[in-house]
Parts: structure tokens; sequence; C-alpha cells
């Protein structure tokens, strides 16, 4: 079973995005072992808090580092992917050259109201994470965008067609993780 960290950029508790991520590590309980990262309290980059790093920070830090993978679940703000994700991003490629995304395996996905989902947003993520290193899985994409009863009452994803979709973008990721030499199975 791999670790994966999961990296939402919206710090809203009621997020669609946040939704997705946790509908997803739902119906991938059987091939990961999710880990789910705060955003809340991670300061704006700031190199003069590189000597002593706020524990916020560490956190993130430490557990992309030891991640098997990482899926980053974006919403799109004004065509760009938000402002705290980028600020994660920053962090996690400090100092430079010895980045936690360096060789890590990543997946990208999210979810908007709009009808190109958040397309955009995760097309910027994906150069921005190849520039640092990371080894983002191209395909397949997935841009979803949100309409009435895409999640159900309870907060789930509704549509069993969605549902078997995501299950083979869950499917991808795990062999994307599978193929690098950077991927080490955690044992549980």
């Amino acid at each position: 079973m791999y670790n994966i960290a999961v990296i939402v950029g919206s710090l809203s508790a009621h997020s669609i995005n946040r939704k997705l991520a946790e509908g997803l590590m739902d119906m991938g309980r059987e091939l990961f072992a999710w880990n789910m990262l705060s955003l809340q309290h991670v300061p704006l980059l700031n190199q003069d808090m590189e000597a002593d790093l706020p524990a916020s920070v560490r956190g993130l830090k430490d557990a992309v580092a030891g991640a098997d993978g990482v899926l980053l679940v974006t919403p799109e703000h004004n065509r760009q992917m938000p402002a705290v994700l980028k600020n994660a991003v920053d962090w996690c490629s400090r100092p430079y050259g010895r980045g936690q995304w360096m060789g890590k395996p990543l997946a990208i996905t999210g979810i908007s109201p709009g009808a190109v989902g958040t397309a955009v947003a995760q097309a910027q993520l994906r150069a921005l994470l190849s520039l640092l290193g990371g080894i983002v899985m191209p395909f397949p994409e997935v841009c979803l965008a949100a309409k009435p009863g895409f999640f159900d009452t309870s907060g789930a994803l509704a549509d069993e067609s969605t549902r078997s979709f995501l299950m083979g973008f869950l499917n991808s990721f795990a062999r994307w993780i599978a193929a690098h030499p950077a991927a080490k199975a955690s044992q549980s």
C-alpha cells in the first residue's frame, strides 16, 4: 500500500475540491493510505523563516518528503492556481535543489462550477511541478465540472459513471507510482 499525501488548494472547510478529495480518499482506501495535509496555518513563503521553519511548514515538507506520492486537488481562481496552493508548492521547493518535489510521483485533479473545470489551473500546476522535478502523471486528466447532483446530500460522489472514471484515475496513479524508481511501497 502506498502512502499518499493529499493537498487541497482551498482553505474552505466546505470546498467542493475538499469534497472531491474526500471522495477519492474513500474510493481509494484499498489502494492507498491517505494523509490529508492542512495548509490552514502555512505562512506565506519568506526566506527569512528558512533557518527556523514554522511547525506548519516543517510538517508540510516532512509529509510530502515521506509520501510515496502526492495527490493535488486544485480549485481555479481567476484562471489561475490558488495562491494557497502556489505557496505550498513554493515552500516544498526550498531550499533550491533540495526540494521535496524532486522525483516525487504526483497526480493532479480538481473541480469547478465552470464548464472546463480546473483545466487552466491544472496546466499551470503541471508545468510548475515538472520544472521542480516532480514526476507528474500526464493522463488521465481529470478536470471536473460541478453540476447539481454531483455530490449527494452526505457529500459523496453521486454519479456511478463518474465514480468509475475516478476509480480508473486512482488505479492509474497507483501504476504511475509503481513505475517510478523513486516510489517505495509502505508495508502495512
